[in-house]
């Protein structure tokens, strides 16, 4: 099945294997793990368990979005936008240039067409209607970050690919030429050619494998984007780590830092952040303003699809973090951010709880359409 991907074999695995990272059939994380970030007393959710119908995993209607469209016809004032198109995919518009992060356009994250997590509703832009970009930032492999029918789709196009070590046998399996892909171990860079952009992948604490019998065989990294003038962070997949204090002196300072927090489970808090380790994380990045991503699209764990936006919410009146929560396909420019959170995922309830201004919803609600192509 094409959607699983490709094994790494020839002169990518000979690099992959003079990593530091590499430790006999596999990558591995290098940072001790933190304590208290995982509960020793907690199990690992069944598979019944995420099978099971739940109301509050779900959102009861389509969340409010926006089209980005409009407002992409006009360069940011500040020189940097940044547009969150659902889980961890998000448009940077970066001093002129546009880079792609994690795009997933597909309906399930899975490698099946009808099973497999499902996404709460379509992108607010269909793929075929996105603006021209410069450079797609792949973090890992897993298949909310790394999506099959999504790749086959830009393959058909020139974009280049920055991606983490191995990552590239999957894209070059999907139809992307071997030259427009570009693999990073942690702490390397790539300078976009006369774009006066460069991206580095720093270290995360998480794993890969799109089956089991190929955890690990790739490598998965946070990026960094810099320009001139501005400079951007996103976490891909990671547990918390003092390593992003080391990111911060290395490359930073950070206008933004985008960090995941959903699909978080006391089971497995070293390798996902949630929220409450993200803004830890904000705080040792420098707090730059703080995107949340990799929520309201996917429901990957056992808690309610809107928990990670409400115990921010709850948590932002002590934090130092600026917070920014904006509405799907809603362009924000980080330096024009009021700090001011509207809890717009309100609006939408769940099936147990039906939202008492569904017109509103309807009103607050862009064009969404499922193509990719």
């Amino acid at each position: 099945m094409k959607s699983l991907g490709s094994r790494v074999q020839g002169a990518r695995l000979e690099r992959m294997r003079a990593s530091p990272l590499w430790a006999g059939e596999g990558f591995r994380n290098t940072h001790p793990i933190m304590p208290g970030l995982r509960d020793p007393n907690a199990r690992m959710p069944t598979w019944t368990q995420f099978l099971r119908a739940d109301n509050r995993r779900t959102p009861a209607l389509p969340l409010p979005s926006v089209s980005p469209l409009e407002a992409w016809r006009h360069a940011p004032g500040s020189g940097l936008r940044v547009t969150w198109l659902g889980h961890s995919t998000v448009l940077i518009e970066i001093d002129g240039r546009r880079v792609l992060t994690d795009p997933v356009w597909g309906p399930r994250a899975s490698p099946l067409r009808l099973a497999g997590p499902k996404r709460f509703q379509p992108v607010p832009v269909p793929l075929r209607a996105m603006p021209p970009v410069d450079l797609v930032i792949v973090s890992h492999d897993h298949y909310d970050h790394l999506d099959y029918p999504t790749i086959r789709a830009l393959a058909r196009s020139d974009v280049p690919f920055v991606t983490s070590l191995g990552v590239g046998a999957h894209l070059e399996g999907w139809g992307v030429r071997p030259e427009r892909i570009t693999e990073l171990d942690w702490w390397e860079s790539h300078e976009l050619p006369h774009a006066g952009l460069r991206v580095t992948a720093a270290p995360a604490q998480h794993f890969s494998g799109r089956t089991p019998k190929t955890r690990n065989a790739t490598l998965w990294s946070s990026f960094v984007v810099r320009s001139e003038r501005h400079g951007v962070f996103f976490s891909g997949d990671t547990g918390l780590t003092t390593q992003y204090e080391h990111i911060r002196r290395r490359l930073g300072p950070f206008d933004l830092v985008m960090l995941e927090v959903g699909a978080w489970e006391p089971a497995w808090g070293d390798m996902h952040l949630g929220p409450d380790n993200a803004l830890e994380a904000a705080s040792l990045l420098g707090n730059g303003a703080f995107l949340p991503v990799h929520w309201g699209t996917f429901s990957l764990a056992t808690h309610a699809w809107d928990q990670p936006a409400e115990r921010l919410l709850e948590l932002s009146s002590t934090s130092r973090a600026r917070l920014i929560i904006p509405r799907l396909g809603e362009a924000v420019e980080p330096a024009h951010a009021s700090g001011r959170i509207d809890p717009w995922w309100r609006i939408v309830g769940t099936d147990g709880q039906p939202p008492e201004v569904s017109a509103l919803q309807s009103r607050l609600s862009g064009t969404v359409a499922w193509p990719i192509d």
